[in-house]
C-alpha cells in the first residue's frame, strides 16, 4: 500500500470541488471570511453538516479556519487553488501543443492536395 503524501493532493482538491455545496462555500468565502454560523445560514442543512463540508475543504487546502473564543472563522487559503491551477495549466499546455501539431498536419496535407 502506498503511503499518503504529506499535505493536500490534486485528488483532494478535485474531490472537495466535486460537491456543489462545497463549491458554493468556496464562492462565498471568495468574497470575504465568514463565521461558521454565517456561512451555514443560506444552506438548507445543519451547522454540523456545513462543518463537515468545511473540514473536507480544509483537508484539501482550499480553506483554512481559525477559532477565536467561541467563534470559528473560515477563509480561503490563497495557496489552496495553486495545486489545481498548476495541474490544469500543465494539461492546457499539453493540449495546445497537440492542437498546434494537428493544425500543422492538416495545413501540410491541405497544401499537398492542390
Amino acid at each position: 500500500m502506498q503511503a499518503r503524501a504529506t499535505g493536500p493532493t490534486i485528488d483532494d482538491v478535485f474531490h472537495a470541488l466535486g460537491d456543489p455545496t462545497r463549491r458554493a462555500i468556496v464562492e462565498r468565502l471568495s468574497q470575504r471570511p465568514e463565521s461558521m454560523s454565517d456561512l451555514a445560514a443560506p444552506f438548507d442543512m445543519s451547522l454540523a453538516a456545513v462543518g463537515q463540508h468545511v473540514q473536507v475543504l480544509e483537508r484539501s487546502g482550499l480553506v483554512r479556519t481559525e477559532k477565536i473564543g467561541r467563534t470559528r472563522t473560515c477563509e480561503i487559503n490563497p495557496l489552496g487553488m495553486a495545486l489545481a491551477r498548476q495541474w490544469l495549466e500543465a494539461r492546457r499546455r499539453l493540449w495546445e501543443t497537440r492542437f498546434d501539431r494537428l493544425a500543422d498536419f492538416l495545413g501540410e496535407n491541405e497544401d499537398g492536395a492542390d
